[in-house]
């Protein structure tokens, strides 16, 4: 079993000679989409992907996540093969297009995701709740997806990708679609994940948001790498000096240029007055309609990130666990014998699990009055809908058959 602190032994990433060629039915060389691309994503940092269109980005990522194989080269996650089912459980990613079910709402959406992490109810609920919070949807958590903006969408497809607490989070575009509020929250949750001891890639087009967040970065084009670096080294402009100061008049510029030609042979380019950012000033009349308490039926500012983004926690393993195992899971394979303490309803469940309880636990018992043990059993099961269409057997889904035999004859 992998451990999660194993993380700083080496690079998370590292492609050498990478190459990806697509070909048609024949097997003939139909484009080729990496050509030979080395680079290496350190622990800790956030590493920016660019390009044009077409430039292999989105193939480097695929190679990543293990869903399309190399043609030639070497590519370790971890030390390990893209398609070692063990890494899947530390990373999150983040596609392009947000692919998220319609007729669910966000609180179910995300116990959806969690689940299939082998996460237990109770933590699911409440790292719900906190990534909701995150990313400014909690107002919003019981409205269908499908009737989310696109921005919205991002919004929980972000928080999607982080319920199981990933290392490695993977971002393609994540401010598509995203208003500078929201962009700029974006930019600070990366910033704080990196503190945190996560570990991004990131994939964007706008470049403003790259040069914010980005430790290194490389330049794609044509599938080949074209520049690459820190921030800093490829920003650097080394053939001019700024000088910032506060306003000066005329005379006093005048004594600069010629103390210039004097001593430099070269006089002063061009003099500007200073000009904020346009998100600077976006931001500033948000804040101030925000001080005012207008009202907006949107997303909301974002709360704090949730508090068990750390890197440390252990949890959602199991189904790794049970994967990589010869044997059934224990988890599910051992029915419950043991007395359950009767546990405490936990706030923002959904009414799909209050609606689907059996007729004869509807009528809760008095203060005082402790949970048969049956009662508790059934409680701390799989109660929601989604839930228990992922445990039921195929048999068990199946309609009853119809009265009368066969087919109603």
């Amino acid at each position: 079993m992998m451990s999660r602190s194993g993380s700083g032994e080496g690079p998370v990433v590292e492609a050498v000679g990478l190459v990806k060629v697509f070909s048609d039915f024949w097997m003939r060389a139909r484009a080729r989409a990496v050509d030979g691309i080395s680079f290496e994503i350190r622990p800790h940092e956030v590493f920016g992907l660019l390009g044009p269109n077409g430039s292999g980005k989105s193939t480097t990522i695929k190679l990543i996540l293990g869903l399309l194989h190399k043609s030639k080269g070497k590519l370790a996650i971890y030390g390990r093969d893209p398609g070692d089912v063990a890494v899947k459980a530390r990373i999150g990613f983040l596609p392009e297009e947000s692919y998220l079910y319609r007729f669910l709402n966000a609180r179910e959406t995300l116990d959806y995701y969690a689940k299939l992490f082998g996460l237990d109810r109770r933590t699911r609920l409440r790292r719900a709740d906190e990534l909701l919070d995150m990313v400014g949807l909690s107002g919003s958590a019981h409205r269908a997806v499908g009737e989310y903006s696109k921005g919205m969408a991002r919004r929980l497809g972000l928080a999607q990708a982080l319920v199981n607490d990933p290392e490695f989070l993977i971002l393609d575009e994540p401010t598509s679609g995203l208003d500078p509020i929201g962009t700029r929250q974006v930019k600070d949750l990366l910033l704080e994940l990196r503190r945190r001891g996560k570990t991004i890639l990131l994939s964007s087009h706008l470049l403003a948001d790259v040069e914010d967040v980005c430790d290194r970065m490389v330049i794609l084009y044509g599938g080949k790498i074209r520049a690459e670096g820190t921030a800093q080294s490829l920003l650097c402009d080394t053939e001019h000096t700024l000088i910032r100061t506060r306003r000066l008049n005329e005379s006093t510029v005048a004594r600069i240029d010629q103390v210039l030609h004097e001593s430099e042979g070269a006089g002063i380019e061009s003099v500007q007055a200073p000009r904020q950012r346009l998100e600077e000033l976006f931001m500033r009349i948000v804040d101030e309609a925000r001080t005012e308490q207008a009202q907006t039926s949107g997303a909301t500012h974002g709360g704090q990130v949730a508090q068990f983004l750390s890197g440390d926690s252990a949890e959602g393993g199991d189904l790794i666990r049970d994967l990589e195992s010869e044997g059934p899971s224990p988890r599910r394979a051992a029915a419950p014998t043991a007395s359950v303490a009767p546990s405490q309803p936990t706030a923002g469940a959904d009414e799909i699990a209050t609606l689907t309880q059996p007729a004869a636990t509807a009528a809760p018992p008095g203060p005082s009055a402790p949970l048969p043990t049956s009662q508790v059993a059934a409680t701390d099961k799989d109660g929601s809908f989604i839930e228990g269409l992922i445990d039921r057997s195929p048999s068990e889904r199946r309609p009853p058959a119809p009265p009368g035999g066969r087919d109603g004859a």
